[in-house]
């Protein structure tokens, strides 16, 4: 399955409860670029100052970064993405990696411009291996590094250009996929608990749907 959102809409935090609950791998592209990017390798130095200004990294990157990913063991039976796909040429491309295997589902997470700002301005990564911390988080959950606020987020030109980037460039997703059965949209202004409850229905009615189809 893939969630849909903007920048600041808790698909991370969710995504991790799902692939958590259901039993298959979560897979970030955006924590794969800045685990890169803070280790200084080829990739993360060729994606930092696109990533740093607030725009999309390149389209080839990303798709083979996800493509090498899903084709791994773990992903096979299923898996929940996470920051990918963010224009439809990834859709495009994700529809022909996933050939052969079962229906994608996608999740909208929808939620209001202001609320979006209000959240990213308090995110926080770990200092040291790059990873999302949660909001009660004093200390990184992998690491036990030093939290701090993410570069990308603690400069409101580079939040609204972040979301004009997405409502450019993502939201066309939303029109390719909304006439699948297995779309659906819930509302991220509720508290993550509820949230959670309301991915949690929207999941088990498009797998009931892939069912009675097949």
């Amino acid at each position: 399955m893939i969630m849909i959102g903007p920048p600041g809409a808790g698909k991370g935090t969710q995504a991790e409860r799902v692939a958590a609950e259901r039993g298959v791998p979560k897979i970030s592209t955006g924590d794969i670029l800045r685990e890169a990017i803070h280790q200084g390798n080829p990739l993360g130095l060729r994606a930092k100052s696109t990533v740093e200004q607030g725009e999309l990294v390149r389209d080839d990157l990303i798709i083979g970064i996800v493509k090498e990913r899903l084709n791994r063991p773990d992903a096979r039976q299923g898996f929940v993405l996470d920051g990918f796909p963010r224009t439809v040429v990834q859709a495009k491309a994700l529809d022909e990696i996933l050939a052969g295997r079962d229906p994608l589902i996608i999740v909208e997470i929808v939620v209001p411009h202001d609320e979006l700002v209000r959240r990213m301005t308090s995110r926080r990564i770990c200092g040291e291996c790059g990873a999302t911390a949660g909001p009660a988080d004093v200390k990184c959950r992998l690491c036990g590094g030093e939290l701090v606020l993410r570069s990308d987020d603690g400069n409101s030109e580079v939040m609204d250009r972040r979301l004009q980037v997405y409502a450019q460039q993502t939201e066309p997703i939303v029109n390719y996929y909304r006439k699948r059965s297995t779309f659906r949209s819930i509302d991220g202004t509720q508290t993550p608990d509820r949230v959670a409850d309301a991915m949690a229905a929207a999941i088990d009615s498009a797998l009931e749907t892939t069912r009675s189809s097949s």
